[in-house]
């Protein structure tokens, strides 16, 4: 492949922050150009070996209680500040930025909606989880209702997980074969392992109790990236102090809230309550984002980290939409033509603009917002697998159950490697691809009408039944979902989380039986 013909494929669909999708973006003429392939990776490597110094000096003993729960040790500060990172995928990275031009600050609904959502989590799910004392927060449906439901839950979040974090890590082998490994004549397939022992390395024998600290290094070089983006760009537009905040409520792009149309994506009402739901969901019922709190000594240091992460997400998440606006300014001055995810890295990557500096910042910001997601997804899945489908805490004693723990985050590591080598030459097409997190409204809307279901009504439910009606809803929501758009001309847009929520509520309701 030549130079002129790399491409590195980046897209955004449909005003879904949750999605990074394939557009052409020419790396020949904005994209670290100046940047040879070896100045690269040996950047890349110098961080991955902090990160494997940092796993040398956490993971004295290795034990499954560490790997787990990190021995329920955990500073809260250092979990609340790790999460940004985690919560803030390379999709957030490059993708809120290029929100703006075409959405403004309506995403900043969305955020606020999250609070609500987090404040849920704080109060409920948080002091559910540490009076049971879980490892794995789906142990909770086993006590509800039953084996069978307590399987179907756990078997959702793996199925969600293992496409999730596939597809971040797909999005940044893509970029790491356009950078380095296509001038090298390395395959794909090479970079992808290459990819996932990095993270191997680091997590596999103390899990959590590494990563805590990890998340923290990894949300740190992302927070400088984009505050040095901004610096750098609104002292170019010759903005600073009040100045800056004054540009910023003047300009037109910064409008968050949207009343007019109430079919359309962002009308406040639908950001605002999909918001919430997205919030409980992809974090208060994620294996992945609560396995961090529960590394909190007590509940009330985790409802601290709670408290303090949903404030320092609100600031960061209008710091992503700052710099989106600046960065849409700038081009359009400089008759730069980079929109939407070409924005951030045409313009980051520019060293005559903005410096050799501010280039590896962006690399290092970008890396380290999508490993600091994909190493704790590995980590959750391995733990799930372990507690929820194998059992290991009952079949097994101590000894045997490290062993099973290993291969068990040793089969996942392979999973990974074998999933994202089929987004590359299987379905890698905007046509199914667009649909990719789309459907984490379908996987996650199960685990909410459970949760609900358990924790607001004091009904049993015949559990066997549990797997067909979680099955059956997120066919019977796209079939909802469809005739609405055909006929109603009604997206539901990130609705589809709530409303395969409530069929999977009802479906419960349909098959309850006697109260407790």
């Amino acid at each position: 492949m030549s130079k002129s013909s790399k491409v590195l494929k980046i897209k955004i669909v449909e005003k879904s922050i949750f999605v990074f999708l394939p557009q052409e973006v020419s790396l020949q003429n904005s994209n670290f150009n100046f940047m040879q392939p070896l100045h690269i990776l040996l950047l890349i490597l110098g961080y991955f070996i902090v990160l494997i110094l940092i796993s040398y000096f956490t993971n004295k003993g290795g034990s499954n209680a560490d790997f787990f729960k990190a021995g329920k040790q955990s500073p809260w500060y250092l979990v609340a500040f790790g999460m940004i990172g985690a919560s803030l995928s390379g999709v957030t990275f490059i993708s809120v930025p290029g929100w703006v031009e075409a959405s403004k600050f309506s995403y900043f609904q969305v955020v606020l909606g999250y609070v609500v959502g987090y404040a849920v989590i704080g109060t409920i799910l948080l002091p559910l989880y540490y009076r049971l004392n879980l490892t794995s927060i789906y142990t909770y449906l086993e006590g509800r209702f039953g084996n069978a439901s307590y399987k179907t839950g756990a078997s959702f979040f793996l199925l969600s997980r293992v496409v999730g974090a596939s597809f971040r890590l797909y999005l940044v082998a893509v970029v790491l074969q356009s950078l380095i490994f296509d001038d090298m004549d390395i395959p794909f397939w090479v970079t992808v392992t290459i990819t996932i022992l990095l993270i191997w390395l680091y997590t596999f024998k103390s899990g959590i109790k590494t990563i805590v600290w990890t998340d923290t290094l990894q949300t740190l070089f992302m927070l400088v990236a984009v505050g040095a983006a901004v610096y750098y760009v609104s002292t170019d537009l010759g903005l600073s102090g009040s100045g800056l905040f004054t540009f910023i409520a003047d300009s037109d792009m910064s409008q968050i809230f949207f009343f007019d149309d109430w079919k359309s994506g962002d009308h406040f009402v639908k950001q605002f309550i999909s918001g919430a739901f997205i919030a409980i969901v992809m974090t208060g019922l994620d294996q992945d984002m609560m396995q961090k709190n529960l590394t909190c000594r007590n509940l009330k240091d985790a409802q601290k980290n709670m408290f303090w992460f949903t404030i320092v997400l609100t600031i960061v998440n209008f710091v992503f939409l700052t710099l989106g606006l600046l960065l849409t300014v700038y081009a359009q001055q400089n008759g730069i033509d980079a929109h939407k995810d070409q924005l951030f890295p045409t313009l980051a990557a520019q060293e005559t603009r903005f410096g050799f500096g501010v280039a590896i910042l962006f690399i290092l910001g970008l890396i380290a917002a999508a490993y600091s997601s994909a190493d704790s997804a590995l980590t959750a899945l391995t733990t799930s697998f372990s507690i929820d489908i194998m059992d290991i805490e009952k079949k097994y004693d101590q000894k045997k159950q490290v062993i099973m723990r290993k291969r068990i985050h040793i089969l996942f590591s392979l999973v990974l490697i074998l999933v994202i080598i089929i987004f590359k030459y299987v379905i890698a097409n905007d046509s199914v691809i667009s649909k990719l997190f789309v459907y984490a409204g379908y996987t996650y809307g199960p685990l909410l009408g459970l949760y609900a279901y358990g924790l607001f009504t004091k009904w049993n439910v015949k559990d066997k039944l549990v797997p067909i009606v979680a099955i059956a809803t997120p066919f019977i929501g796209y079939a909802i979902s469809a005739l609405s758009a055909a006929y109603l001309n009604f997206e539901f847009g990130f609705f589809i989380l709530i409303l395969n929520g409530a069929l999977t509520f009802f479906g419960l309701i349909l098959i309850r039986t006697q109260k407790n």
